[in-house]
């Protein structure tokens, strides 16, 4: 066995504290961007909904302003967002490079792609529910919490899901702001020095994460849902 893993992943085995480094790395962005961007996003998602024409607080100057700067924003690439919000960066947290600066471009990046599927999600809630809420009295605030998120939350996690391997498949790009991470690794070691092996597991270590992120979610959806 130790012949073969010398054999097939030489590289590898001379940097086990690298790829241990970098997986702490990812898990620390992947983390706090789910975290952050996950308060921001669900809050937003709300604001989406509730002020819909249609919705129960309506404003169509918010919910218009809101939407198109969603699509504005996500329609950038992240690669790119690294750098517009370099400035930004560096007076939130100091500096731009390292993982703590790849934060903020991973928040910027993954609240409006959180908020869309959050206020996708709240949306599939029984309209019948709302109105009967309405009818008896139920405060808008009432509503959006027992109704809203309650009814709504096996699809609010299932997009949470979604929104966790979005953001695990962004810290791959973190690199470029010197984030470390394992597409850092898999680039500034694997392609750049032609060390397939490196590319292999690490790619696999990220896959790995992914299946985990899924095997959770797809428990806490049957919990919740019977």
């Amino acid at each position: 066995m130790q012949s073969l893993l010398e054999k097939y992943f030489p590289n590898v085995l001379a940097i086990p504290d690298e790829f241990i480094e970098a997986t702490k790395q990812t898990l620390y962005m992947s983390f706090w961007t789910a975290l952050v961007g996950g308060v921001f996003g669900i809050i937003l998602g709300v604001i989406l909904v509730v002020s819909r024409p249609e919705g129960i607080l309506p404003n169509h100057l918010l919910y218009s302003i809101l939407d198109k700067l969603i699509n504005i924003i996500r329609s950038i690439p992240f690669i790119i967002m690294l750098s517009l919000l370099a400035i930004v960066t560096r007076f939130v947290v100091g500096t731009t490079i390292g993982e703590k600066a790849a934060l903020v471009p991973l928040v910027v990046g993954v609240v409006p792609f959180f908020a869309r599927q959050i206020e996708n999600a709240l949306l599939e809630v029984d309209q019948g529910v709302i109105e009967a809420a309405e009818s008896m009295g139920t405060s808008p605030l009432g509503i959006i919490f027992r109704v809203y998120l309650l009814e709504g939350l096996p699809g609010i996690v299932r997009v949470s899901a979604l929104t966790i391997i979005n953001v695990i498949g962004l810290t791959t790009m973190a690199g470029a702001v010197g984030a470390g991470g394992l597409g850092n690794l898999a680039i500034s070691r694997g392609y750049n020095r032609f060390q397939t092996d490196v590319t292999i597991v690490a790619t696999l270590l990220i896959l790995i994460l992914v299946f985990i992120s899924q095997f959770i979610s797809n428990q806490v959806i049957k919990k919740i849902s019977h």
